[in-house]
């Protein structure tokens, strides 16, 4: 099989262009106020050139959400344990799941914008399916008895992590942060325990 195409030199500047663009955007003003035609006129690109790239704003906004995860996953790839490799999987699918809480915080209203402009694409999104898959291996490693057992293992422990609900955990509930770590930590820790 031949790989894919590179990406031109003037194509991947440009992409970087329009997320950075959004990036300042979304810093100064918010989530809500990216639009192709703001972003288009902010990364100094033509709005046809944003509109061929991403297609529409859920586009774009799934762009934006791959490029952090992008960074995520050579972190969980290459970093020091117990994120990265090197530590067990028992200690290493807590600090994921930790990593995960702040990712999903520093990134809400982005996937707020996500879920509601396509909920299903969230299940079906390269960062969904890079995290299922790391979380997935882990609970391998941990409980080879569950092999069978770990897909469907990975989804509900991943489930916690719709936008909507860290968002109702941190607005209405005034849950913390560490609070949900160390709930999750407990969900792990449980996992990690032969029956």
């Amino acid at each position: 099989m031949s790989a894919a195409p590179a990406e031109r030199a003037d194509a991947a500047r440009n992409r970087r262009k329009i997320l950075d663009a959004a990036l300042r955007i979304m810093a100064g003003d918010g989530a809500a106020q990216i639009s192709l035609d703001t972003v288009a006129k902010e990364a100094d690109v033509g709005v046809g050139t944003v509109y061929r790239r991403f297609g529409d704003r859920a586009g774009l906004v799934f762009a934006l959400l791959e490029d952090r995860e992008q960074r995520f996953r050579t972190q969980l790839e290459e970093g020091p344990p117990p994120l990265g490799p090197g530590a067990p999987a028992g200690r290493r699918l807590r600090a994921f799941l930790h990593a995960l809480v702040d990712l999903v915080v520093e990134q809400r209203e982005l996937l707020l914008l996500a879920e509601a402009s396509s909920p299903p694409a969230r299940y079906t999104s390269a960062p969904y399916a890079a995290q299922h898959a790391h979380v997935a291996a882990l609970l391998r490693e941990l409980r080879p008895d569950a092999d069978a057992d770990a897909d469907t293992l990975a989804d509900l422990l991943l489930a916690p992590f719709a936008p909507s609900l860290i968002d109702h955990q941190l607005r209405q509930r005034d849950v913390g942060t560490d609070r949900i770590k160390a709930a999750l930590g407990e969900l792990a820790d449980a996992l990690a325990r032969r029956p």
